[in-house]
């Protein structure tokens, strides 16, 4: 029989830092890479896509600080790019990282991106239908993303319950799955669940002990994109016939104000009221994951406080087996 210690002992040590956007995640990332010769994986749904630098957020160089990042900015916002894509990729990186000795940190709030991964769910692209996912985008376009939703929500309640209506790819992914092969989404992720995990991972997750900080470092964060042009780059982006990249948040409230229905102000309000909106959805997809060390932000003085206290989990987790 294997022992606890032999099995952790073949596995590849993954950190991951994860949590509600603009909690700190990339920066707290790159502090740990800085200190424990770690490398970058994010894990941000966003951020594999070009041209949209400013509304999701990307590290820049200055704020990478010289530690590698992968899986950022190398996929055209036209073209497709699925879960199975993401954990692909993200094996490769990882897999590379850990061979060359350093630490494979993955940081990113996608969670349906860092659960695939970690737990190393395996994907077929057997039921991949081309036509059909043509005809529902088309539907989608004539009779709006709830429709498909509604008819998702009859299928496979669990995924409707779990992905966000504005998530137009995945919502037309789990249809698909059920049109190609009979079953729906909810039961090809359980049934993917055959191979047990290659990683040995410790998970340090953002909180906050008063939601209203999240939301202040939200608004805060919207305003420097204003100020960043984000206007431009979100005119750039819905000129583009990309449909998951249009229904970004951050983009897709540009479109009533580009056909002169609402103020730049009211673009601004509505860009920050869903991005609150989606960091409580974030913080509740990822209290339902086990073993997270949780760190709120907001009850150390710095960042070197937090920095300190996620890099001793990191040292424990590291020694402990």
């Amino acid at each position: 029989m294997i022992s606890k210690a032999e099995k952790v002992d073949a596995q590849i040590p993954v950190a991951a830092v994860v949590g509600p956007t603009a909690s700190g995640k990339s920066g707290l990332a790159v502090e740990l890479a800085l200190r424990c010769e770690g490398e970058v994986v994010s894990a941000d749904s966003m951020q594999i896509y070009t041209g949209m630098s400013i509304g999701t957020a990307k590290p820049t160089v200055d704020e990478m600080r010289g530690v590698p990042h992968h899986l950022i900015d190398f996929v055209a916002p036209q073209a497709s790019f699925s879960v199975a894509d993401y954990v692909k990729l993200a094996a490769q990186c990882v897999a590379d990282i850990h061979a060359r000795g350093k630490l494979p940190i993955l940081a990113g709030g996608t969670g349906l991106y860092v659960r695939s991964f970690l737990q190393n769910l395996q994907f077929t692209e057997e039921d991949r239908d081309d036509a059909l996912r043509a005809s529902l985008k088309k539907r989608a376009e004539e009779e709006g993303t709830q429709a498909l939703m509604d008819e998702l929500r009859r299928i496979d309640p669990e995924s409707a319950a779990r992905l966000h209506p504005n998530n137009l790819g995945r919502v037309i992914r789990a249809l698909e799955i059920y049109y190609t092969t009979g079953s729906t989404m909810t039961q090809q992720i359980e049934r993917s669940r055959t191979k047990p995990s290659p990683y040995h991972v410790c998970m340090i997750g953002l909180d906050f002990l008063d939601r209203e900080n999240l939301y202040a470092r939200i608004n805060a964060r919207v305003d420097k994109m204003m100020a960043d042009g984000l206007e431009e780059e979100a005119r750039q982006v819905l000129g583009q016939r990309a449909s998951t990249a249009r229904q970004a948040i951050g983009y897709k409230e540009w479109a009533p104000y580009f056909q002169g229905e609402i103020s730049r102000e009211e673009v601004a309000e509505n860009i920050k009221r869903e991005t609150r909106r989606y960091a409580k959805r974030q913080l509740t997809w990822f209290r339902r994951e086990e073993n997270i060390h949780w760190l709120h932000v907001d009850a150390y003085p710095d960042s070197l406080g937090l920095v300190s206290a996620a890099q001793s989990i990191l040292d424990t987790w590291r020694c402990k087996d």
